[in-house]
């Protein structure tokens, strides 16, 4: 499969035939517990694999997620993977971690959140009873099971990935392989292994003897070298252990710049565990995202961190991979599995493939379809590039449709740009993902209440998947900068303390935090945006979406309103004012940028005045003196 595919990525650095044959002495096993889902491969342990073979260890990938998915049915499995809120995932592993220190034997923490357990409850078709029994039964059974089916024995270091809620169910097992075989020396990385975060997790936990904080491409291989030459794997940059003085962070290490030497994630078990689980087939492995990495860091965070986003915690420079280069990996990669999907995890897209890489895989009639996370201030025709190569879905950041409360995120965006982002992504069939969030220091209710008409006139665009307040994480400016963002509190969000034992300092390991800050709005001033949310999201549900749509000729335009039951409209415009709803349909414009593009003999009041009537007909929105035309053209993909 890959490995005879791959070669042109695996041939560096050289290692001699010694090395090679004492480095076989250290097979390693690199393991993904739940909670991530089990419809796409781990990239960490895919590209870990790559690079361990490189170095001359053996090593293999265990993507045990799947057996639990397979254990308890992929549906209950994957509602607990993208639960967002309290950590019940966590919860559900945390007897079997921490044994007789674990704070809540009882389910206590079921009562305590009852709301959010609830919604839970709803979403997964359980009781309360069912999920105990879940806690009690199913989770010890698979952990034994793991036990049991894989042989431990063959393995000198056992390396787990771990991100979001995947702590505790990696804990239990460690601590389990440790206790058969005292010998194997255990090894965490990943998000949840950042910064203090590690520090404490390794002090915390017996069945933790090491830990990277932060990108391991080249710590890794050098911990492994350093084990089989018998030298100090404490001298590694990254490294942590029990002897990491307390308030110490290891080593320090630089982010990892060559991109382009790192070989193709290695994904052959992945595929062979999902078929003989009956999770993959040989005709549905097509439809399985496979993950991929084109690029590193944010080169919008470089400039202007996100107030909200705790991504990058140490790593937030913008690094990517040649064009070339990202092509020969996923022509690689979609030979060796039979895929096509790809979902990039990179943070955001590099400009440079607008004008490189997806122009080429047009070109050349590639079958591919993408993921990318994108910066919403896209315009049409580069919308139009990503699609033609092969975009699908996006996660453009969209988190207001009001600039006011754009610019209070560090956005760099405005709310009109979101919306044409919305309108030509629906024009071109690209699903787009993103929210609407709240509570940012300096807003008004008025942001809220305007935002509200915006909503109403865009309800033939793609709703938000969801609506709230906002997240406060780790490495995020709202949380590092307190002087920038006073706070009335600050703690660990409430549910940490049902999981991890009274032994562990938890606001060294949280992620998420619970928090008021200082001049932030209440509640209540966005119940109505939340209700508006959740009627746009009905809407899109009914067997008739909402429509917006224009059909024009040189001088006559008509316009077909379907967005609201009961209030439908047909619309004609004839002369200049049809000119100027067109124009002012591309891309946001001023009145003196639409007489420049029509040449039209008309004063910029005039035209202000029209544009303005079409504002007040709920034609158009506007923005001080921009102008965007709200319906989409009735002819597709031109």
């Amino acid at each position: 499969m890959l490995s005879a595919l791959a070669t042109c990525y695996n041939t560096k650095p050289s290692v001699t035939p010694t090395e090679r044959e004492s480095r076989q002495e250290w097979p390693v096993a690199l393991v993904t517990t739940p909670f991530v889902s089990c419809y796409r491969p781990s990239l960490q342990l895919g590209l870990l694999k790559a690079i361990a073979d490189r170095h001359g260890f053996p090593a293999t990938t265990l993507h045990l997620n799947l057996d639990f998915a397979q254990a308890i049915g992929v549906s209950l499995y994957e509602q607990l993977v993208h639960h967002r809120g309290r950590l019940f995932g966590e919860w559900l592993f945390s007897l079997q971690a921490f044994g007789e220190d674990a704070p809540d034997p009882d389910g206590e923490m079921l009562r305590r959140f009852g709301t959010e357990a609830g919604l839970l409850l709803t979403d997964l078709g359980l009781t309360a009873d069912q999920l105990v029994k879940l806690r009690h039964v199913e989770v010890p059974k698979y952990l034994s099971d793991l036990e049991s089916s894989v042989d431990w024995s063959q393995f000198r270091v056992v390396g787990f990935t771990s991100t979001f809620q995947q702590n505790t169910a990696a804990f239990a097992l460690a601590a389990r392989i440790k206790a058969m075989h005292p010998s194997i020396i255990t090894l965490f990385g990943g998000a949840n292994f950042e910064g203090e975060m590690g520090q404490e997790l390794v002090r915390s936990v017996a069945a933790v003897d090491y830990a990277i904080s932060g990108e391991a491409d080249e710590s890794f291989p050098r911990f492994l070298e350093a084990l089989a030459s018998g030298n100090d794997p404490m001298l590694v940059p990254g490294v942590l252990s029990k002897e990491t003085p307390t308030g110490a962070t290891g080593i320090a290490q630089q982010p990892f710049d060559d991109l382009n030497g790192l070989p193709v994630p290695d994904y052959d078990e992945y595929f062979a565990r999902g078929i003989a689980k009956g999770l993959v087939s040989d005709v549905s492995r097509r439809l399985v995202y496979l993950p991929f990495e084109s690029a590193r860091g944010c080169w919008w965070g470089q400039k202007h961190h996100c107030t909200f986003c705790g991504l990058n915690g140490s790593t937030m420079k913008f690094r990517s991979k040649s064009p070339e280069r990202v092509r020969d990996e996923l022509a690689t990669m979609s030979e060796a599995y039979g895929g096509f999907r790809f979902e990039a995890v990179d943070n955001i897209v590099d400009q440079q493939y607008l004008n490189t890489l997806f122009p080429h895989l047009a070109q050349v009639g590639s079958d591919y379809e993408f993921f990318y996370e994108v910066k919403s201030n896209l315009t049409k025709d580069k919308l139009r590039v990503l699609r033609d190569g092969g975009l699908r879905r996006i996660q453009p950041g969209i988190e207001s449709l009001d600039s006011r409360v754009l610019k209070l995120m560090r956005k760099g965006v405005t709310g009109i740009q979101n919306v044409n982002l919305l309108r030509w992504s629906l024009y071109y069939g690209v699903d787009v993902g993103w929210n609407i969030i709240w509570g940012f220091p300096g807003e008004h209710a008025s942001f809220y209440e305007d935002q509200l008409v915006t909503m109403r006139r865009v309800r033939h665009l793609q709703p938000p998947t969801g609506a709230g307040r906002i997240w406060m994480e780790r490495f995020s400016p709202i949380y590092t900068d307190r002087v920038s963002f006073p706070s009335k509190f600050v703690k660990p969000e409430a549910s940490y303390a049902y999981v991890y034992p009274e032994t562990f300092d938890l606001a060294k390991i949280a992620y998420f935090f619970d928090y008021e800050l200082e001049d932030s709005l209440p509640d209540r001033a966005y119940e109505e945006t939340r209700t508006e949310v959740r009627r746009w999201q009905e809407a899109w549900k009914a067997p008739r979406r909402p429509s917006l749509t224009f059909w024009s000729s040189p001088n006559f335009i008509q316009i077909e309103d379907l967005r609201s039951d009961g209030d439908e409209g047909i619309y004609k415009f004839h002369d200049a004012l049809a000119q100027i709803y067109v124009a002012a349909s591309d891309r946001p414009a001023t009145a003196t940028q639409i007489i420049a593009k029509l040449g039209l003999p008309n004063s910029s009041d005039e035209v202000e005045a029209a544009l303005q009537e079409f504002v007040r007909l709920g034609l158009m929105m506007s923005e001080g003196s921009v102008f965007l035309s709200l319906a989409l053209p009735a002819t597709r993909n031109r």
